[in-house]
């Protein structure tokens, strides 16, 4: 231990550098493949390779770091694998971009040397997100870091897809799908994102082929209808009852089509009869296979008509629509266009409007997987907190379509699927074929398509400790202790990860599930770029520090409740990190050694040793519970207030040498005692602080990562319970603050000494005060205080009733109370003023009306403190007249 004495102020760059460096060159973050230590276990979600820091990151492994640096101090042997995603799409479009700045595309360049050049990339760009999470404190396991795309997870990728492949789970299939005509490839469900758009809803009449009357449709998607192969109404929808004619000519491309009936029709909407592109819509293409009709594809991948779509081919599909409209209007077969609000699905990586296809694809038959899934959450295999996510989940899996598991992109895991151009034979092993085992052929080509991301994403628990291997890394921590995860991947990840855990491992890949909130804004709107209210998590560890930042996140992570942000929340905890760091200074200066016992004598000792019992027991209940907020609550309570504030201020005294050596000893080692203590109950939130002071404080051996928690010291009864000590420190405390109350109120400063009677019949409340009558003097700055039994009240005094005592502070002499009734009635007339303007606002219909929301809101808080403002002042007013009477 070097010198013990800490800078006068925090700065907390250098010493998070500093720390951070010493915890990875030691090792301090590793697990052991073998301990006798009970194991813990996480997988980190791992960003994409793409990925810069963010909000959602930073809350996400906070809260992780906050376990599992927690379990460490339990005695855990602790594993927090780490590694990142190859993340397809979003990879192939940044190189992509960087081709396109040399004119150069993907095709020209071929398919060998655009992998080079994202490899290049990636080793160049990937390491940028894991050195951010290394800021924000993460004590991943680094050296067991993977990558989607290595070759142990390549493996495990290739063994998943050869064996649902022979156990008839994969398989191939023209299928309506999402496609993005940008990024020229195939989405799963969950990759849309929908949208709502101010749309038209175009009314078109097909004719029926008698030549007499027709039948009308609605339809958003004019463009689709060169595609059509029926037209649907619903069998109980009585207009329909009696036609004339059971087939109609579709405008345009004067083809004959039926009129079929389906309970899918919505009688509701529109006209009640529905145009059938079995193409181009996932719910005509389930009509279609119902009642056997064709598939006409009119949209191509690049967005553009096909040939199928006669004269039209060859144009974007929205100038396509603008042409059929005009085409339908010369023709008299558009009966009426109406606006129309509607959702719109877009690709979650470019923002183009998704097209739904016809394709060829492979997909995984989910519902086999989903049942198992479905099964181990509700017989508690797996609990998810909060449990109002497990409906959510149900109704996902339940519903479950098979899953398009192929992406028309070059970056990724190939599909190991060979197709013989002799015999059509699709070959699928874990080795590459040479021949095809059906005709001996050696003209044999790979599929092109590569696996969706989340594929291989959702074996990272198995996949990341070695699997398919059998390794001593999945005994000991597979299945995982818990997942920390947002709700937007629930479905995308979490339930695909069940599925697959499942089926390979026949185990949960994770006990627990906790689902956090989103990072608001400080008004509850979401973050975006187009707002212009995202916050920058490595700007905010920048001003204030990572410690801060951190524990604003775990102070406000509250199950199911989104957390607001704003920067004015780190700056209070940037005041508490300060606070911390000026008590701990203080201590520092009276604590040379390590005490070699610890016998609490004094009230004041023994109360702060039972609060320090009080807030074990709540930090270490809450964390295992997944209460973030309240374990940092009650810890930011008993650190600044009763720590700080009480115990500090009041043992001041004692350690000055007033009340004698022995009392000085005993405190010196109540103090070590609990701001050891409490840098470890805090260490997992505020890691670097707490580090910093661990290390300048007497009788710790090296990093505080390697202590244990306070359980240790009450099994030894260093730390207990005392309900005497707090019932009557309580008393004391209330005592003093109602003191305290009075100089607030009375505009008295702290440096004026006063004078209090304390009258009360109670014989116990009686010898309580003047057992600590020195206490109450050096913390309510009081000169003189006598306690007496019930008597007169004394004249010019203000009082306040403490738990059966009467506290009368003396004011005569103290306060000119003429002064100070003038005083006050200026500033009721000031607040009255200020009161009176903003009561205008909020009875104006416009203001409320018209304004933002928040400013509205914020206009609502200013009236309800100024209300209160006055109200106090009113009764501050009310006690100077009766005290200028007496």
């Amino acid at each position: 231990m070097s010198d013990n004495l800490l800078k006068k102020g925090y700065e907390p760059h250098e010493v998070e550098k500093r720390w951070y460096r010493y915890w990875e060159e030691n090792k301090l973050f590793a697990a052991e493949e073998k301990s006798h230590r009970k194991s813990f276990s996480i997988v980190i979600p791992p960003p994409n390779v793409t990925g810069v820091l963010h909000m959602g990151h930073a809350l996400n492994v906070t809260l992780q770091d906050i376990l599992c640096r927690f379990r460490r101090l339990m005695g855990d042997n602790v594993l927090w694998m780490p590694g990142t995603d190859h993340a397809g799409i979003a990879t192939q479009n940044v190189v992509e971009k960087q081709l396109a700045d040399e004119k150069l595309n993907r095709h020209g360049v071929g398919r060998e040397e655009f992998i080079k050049r994202v490899w290049e990339w990636r080793q160049k760009y990937g390491s940028a997100i894991i050195n951010q999470l290394k800021r924000l404190g993460a004590s991943c396991d680094w050296d067991r870091e993977r990558f989607t795309m290595d070759e142990g997870l390549s493996k495990a990728v290739r063994t998943v897809f050869v064996r649902l492949y022979k156990e008839g789970l994969i398989y191939q299939g023209n299928y309506i799908i999402n496609w993005c005509p940008r990024c020229q490839t195939a989405l799963a469900d969950l990759e849309v994102e929908h949208e709502e758009h101010a749309g038209h809803l175009f009314y078109i009449r097909y004719p029926f082929v008698t030549g007499k009357g027709g039948i009308v449709v609605a339809t958003t998607r004019p463009e689709t209808m060169l595609g059509d192969t029926a037209v649907a109404v619903n069998p109980e929808d009585h207009r329909y009852d009696k036609l004339s004619c059971d087939e109609v000519i579709l405008p345009l491309m004067d083809k004959t089509i039926p009129i079929i009936r389906d309970k899918y029709v919505d009688m509701s909407f529109g006209t009640g009869a529905l145009k059938i592109t079995p193409a181009h819509d996932p719910n005509d293409f389930e009509i279609g296979i119902r009642h056997n009709l064709p598939q006409v594809k009119v949209i191509g991948e690049d967005g553009k008509m096909s040939d199928a779509a006669g004269k039209f081919e060859g144009m974007d599909r929205f100038a396509c629509r603008d042409a059929v409209i005009k085409a339908l209007q010369a023709k008299g077969l558009l009966e009426k266009i109406e606006t129309h609000q509607h959702s719109v699905g877009h690709c979650y990586r470019c923002g183009t409007v998704v097209e739904p296809n016809l394709s060829q694809q492979w997909f995984v038959k989910a519902k086999p997987l989903a049942d198992k899934a479905i099964l181990a959450v509700r017989e508690k295999k797996t609990q998810i907190v909060p449990e109002m996510w497990e409906k959510t989940y149900y109704e996902w899996l339940e519903n479950i379509r098979d899953w398009c598991i192929s992406r028309q992109i070059w970056w990724g895991h190939q599909i190991p699927a060979w197709t013989c151009q002799k015999c059509g034979e699709i070959i699928v092993e874990m080795n590459d074929p040479s021949q095809c085992p059906s005709c001996g052929s050696t003209d044999l080509v790979q599929e092109t398509d590569v696996l969706d991301t989340w594929f291989s994403s959702a074996l990272w628990p198995f996949s990341t400790m070695g699997w398919p291997d059998e390794t001593q890394l999945l005994n000991t921590f597979y299945p995982t202790n818990v997942l920390v995860t947002g709700f937007d991947i629930l479905f995308f990840w979490v339930a695909r990860m069940m599925m697959m855990g499942l089926w390979f491992m026949k185990e949960v890949p994770f006990r627990d599930v906790y689902v956090h909130a989103l990072v608001r804004d400080e008004d509850g709107k979401k973050m975006s770029k187009s707002r212009g209210n995202v916050i920058d998590p490595l700007q905010i560890i920048d001003r204030y520090g990572t410690d801060a930042f951190r524990f604003t996140l775990a102070a406000f992570a509250a199950q199911g409740r989104d957390i607001k942000m704003s920067e004015k929340r780190v700056e209070g905890y940037r005041h508490f990190v300060n606070k911390l760091w000026n008590a701990a200074r203080f201590s520092l200066m009276h604590i040379e050694n390590k005490p070699t016992r610890i016998i609490p004598s004094s009230l004041v000792d023994r109360w702060i040793i039972s609060r320090l019992h009080n807030v074990i027991h709540i930090v270490t209940e809450s964390l295992n519970a997944y209460r973030f907020n309240e374990a940092a609550g009650n810890l930011y309570y008993f650190i600044w207030h009763e720590f700080c504030d009480w115990y500090v201020e009041a043992i001041k005294p004692v350690l000055y040498g007033k009340k004698g050596d022995e009392a000085r000893e005993s405190t010196k080692g109540v103090l070590w005692l609990v701001l050891k203590n409490s840098l470890i109950l805090l260490h997992p939130f505020m890691p670097f602080v707490t580090e910093e002071i661990w290390y300048k404080l007497a009788g710790t051996d090296g990093s505080i990562m390697t202590a244990r928690f306070p359980s240790a010291d009450i099994q030894m009864e260093l730390i207990r319970a005392d309900n005497e000590a707090e019932t009557q420190m309580s008393f004391i405390a209330d005592i003093i603050t109602s003191i305290r109350n009075v100089r607030g109120e009375m505009n008295i400063s702290p440096s004026v000494p006063l004078e209090v009677k304390i009258q009360s019949a109670d014989f116990d409340s009686k010898e309580s005060v003047l057992a600590q009558k020195e206490m109450i003097k050096d913390l309510a700055r009081l000169n003189a205080i006598s306690v007496n039994e019930s008597e007169k009240r004394p004249k010019a005094a203000a009082a306040g009733i403490v738990d059966g005592a009467t506290v009368y502070v003396l004011l005569e002499g103290i306060i000119d109370f003429e002064k100070e009734a003038q005083r006050l009635e200026k500033e009721m007339n000031k607040t009255a003023k200020e009161l009176a303007g903003i009561s205008k606002k909020l009875q104006n219909e416009d203001f409320l009306n018209k304004a933002p929301e928040n400013i509205v809101e914020k206009v609502k808080e200013k009236h309800e403190v100024l209300v209160e403002k006055q109200n106090k002042l009113r009764t501050n007013f009310e006690r100077i007249a009766e005290l200028r009477a007496e």
